[in-house]
């Protein structure tokens, strides 16, 4: 019976700023998020737990598109599923509209809140603390959904959590066109199958991808040849992240490419120092044609 009813915590959200939608998820079960999240960018987000029924994702998806509410939604898949004490499920549409339900076979702690642009819930839990923590951490942080996902994650370990321990954690946000090089919709998708701390080496994974995603924003400008705003952006992410090396040599190139021969030089030498495989990528690089004669370039680069 342990195997039939994971303890999983998690949230379904909505940010009504960008039309974000996203889950995110926590459990003392191996590789929650391939059971849990399911979302549709401009539709909404579900996450379907407990001894969790998966065609309650793709079906919840279906009716969301056509407008049903959420309440109606989980009306609708609980009224025709047999085994329905047995589940749980909180569903967001892309209005912020949301709803939460937990089968009266649940194990305890178990139970839910659905409040506006969120629904938390949570079995096998330490106590109610473990939701409320949840949504007063999405309520309270500030930033991106992802930001707010992960802070109700990490509220709700602190509360106790899954009653049994940690393992996995996953989460999902999407937005129109948010995926690699805007062919998909997967803004952030990620898991940690099988970790002590999951929930923290997520954190750390969602901190990466963010310095990727503002990257590629920053690699757009310098794609336009809008060199000083790309120069703005890239120094922009290196307060956050200055030991990365690949943002700093991308910085280089548009300072090179902006005629701002010093800093160029002065970037492209720490960006060496991190990673020394980009000398070899600096002296045959175009972006730095202009200053490639200058012998402190060659000193850098060891041409």
């Amino acid at each position: 019976m342990a195997f039939k009813h994971p303890g999983t915590f998690s949230i379904v959200a909505y940010d009504p700023a960008n039309g974000d939608l996203g889950v995110a998820v926590a459990s003392k079960f191996l590789a929650v998020g391939s059971v849990v999240p399911f979302a549709q960018a401009g539709v909404g987000a579900i996450a379907t737990q407990a001894f969790a029924n998966t065609t309650y994702g793709p079906k919840g998806l279906e009716l969301l598109k056509k407008g049903t509410n959420p309440t109606s939604i989980i009306r609708a898949l609980t009224s025709e599923d047999t085994n329905r004490d047995s589940r749980q499920v909180g569903i967001i549409d892309a209005k912020g509209r949301s709803a939460t339900y937990t089968g009266k076979q649940c194990m305890n702690w178990a139970g839910g809140i659905a409040g506006r642009h969120y629904a938390v819930q949570g079995n096998i839990l330490t106590s109610k603390a473990v939701v409320e923590g949840m949504a007063r951490a999405f309520k309270n942080t500030q930033g991106e959904l992802a930001v707010r996902l992960i802070a109700a994650l990490e509220a709700a370990e602190a509360a106790g959590g899954d009653s049994r321990g940690k393992q996995s954690a996953s989460i999902l946000v999407v937005r129109k066109n948010g995926g690699y090089a805007g062919f998909n919709d997967r803004y952030l998708d990620l898991r940690v199958d099988d970790h002590p701390e999951p929930v923290q080496e997520l954190k750390r994974l969602v901190g990466m991808m963010s310095v990727i995603q503002r990257g590629a924003s920053a690699d757009r400008l310098y794609n336009q040849k809008k060199y000083a705003e790309a120069a703005r952006a890239y120094l922009t992410i290196l307060k956050d992240a200055p030991d990365n090396a690949i943002i700093r040599y991308n910085l280089a190139c548009t300072l090179a490419l902006a005629g701002r021969k010093s800093e160029a030089l002065e970037h492209l030498k720490h960006a060496i120092e991190l990673d020394g495989s980009l000398k070899a990528l600096a002296q045959r690089d175009p972006d730095f044609v202009s200053i490639k004669n200058d012998e402190q370039f060659k000193r850098i680069t060891g041409e």
